[in-house]
């Protein structure tokens, strides 16, 4: 019987603290990440390196604090999502943080709906993810002209995004007298940098690399530039010949990705 006693009195403390302790977790704040200064700074005049590997690397430089800043939030966001997702499988109420949170990623991401089960959040969890930073870096030299061309010089567009309202950006040279897009143009690094993530993973143009990137996460993989440039077939035009080069120049600057 004093067994049971001292058990009992140590249940009742534990569920005393945890009662006192549970207020603060359930808060939840949102992180807050420190900026680097990159993510607000000019674009560097790449055209005056005569050097390849000095440019090659600032290039990388350049933009790689920014890809990895806006990667971690996401991460943040999807961590989020996960303690939902198993506060739904455990029956337990959100909190009133966590459904603001729900409702702001889901129209972030473009779904038709704020989840409401398990299957709903795995949904918006298939969008809510990283892309590499290898991938991000290689895109943005290739569509850039490493950094030379006039939209990311004049726009931060380093990745050849398109909008559709008059006035969003630059007219292209080359445009038919009939279409109507302009090359985007962006406040910054960090808003351009935000633009392309949240493209890549809402569009319905690139469900494949995202339909591959949950593959790897259900067994365990690492996602990597090589598995996901598979899903870019639709970024280009030029299809299996843009996705073949995008292969090439990850393999031959692994040395300036990694450093």
């Amino acid at each position: 019987m004093p067994k049971l006693n001292q058990w009992a009195k140590g249940l009742f403390f534990a569920v005393v603290g945890f009662a006192l302790l549970y207020p603060f977790l359930s808060q939840e704040p949102e992180l807050s990440l420190p900026a680097p200064e990159q993510l607000h700074q000019p674009v560097p005049d790449f055209a005056r390196y005569e050097n390849v590997d000095e440019k090659k690397q600032a290039f990388f430089d350049y933009l790689r604090p920014a890809v990895e800043y806006h990667n971690q939030i996401i991460l943040n966001d999807r961590n989020l999502l996960q303690a939902i997702r198993q506060k739904m499988i455990d029956g337990l109420p959100l909190s009133r943080y966590q459904k603001t949170k729900l409702a702001k990623l889901s129209q972030a991401y473009k779904l038709d709906s704020v989840p409401s089960d398990v299957d709903g959040i795995n949904r918006l969890l298939r969008r809510v993810d990283i892309v590499p930073v290898e991938l991000v870096l290689v895109q943005a030299a290739n569509e850039s002209a490493w950094g030379t061309s006039r939209f990311a010089r004049q726009g931060f567009n380093f990745f050849g995004m398109w909008c559709f309202r008059k006035g969003c950006g630059f007219v292209p040279k080359q445009r038919d007298d009939d279409a109507g897009h302009e090359v985007a143009k962006f406040k910054d690094l960090s808003h351009a940098v935000k633009a392309y993530l949240t493209n890549i993973n809402s569009h319905y143009a690139y469900s494949e690399l995202r339909g591959i990137r949950a593959g790897l996460r259900r067994n365990q993989q690492t996602v990597t530039a090589e598995y996901l440039v598979e899903g870019l077939m639709s970024y280009s035009e030029r299809g299996q010949d843009y996705i073949d080069e995008l292969l090439h120049m990850i393999r031959t600057n692994r040395k300036y990705l990694t450093s």
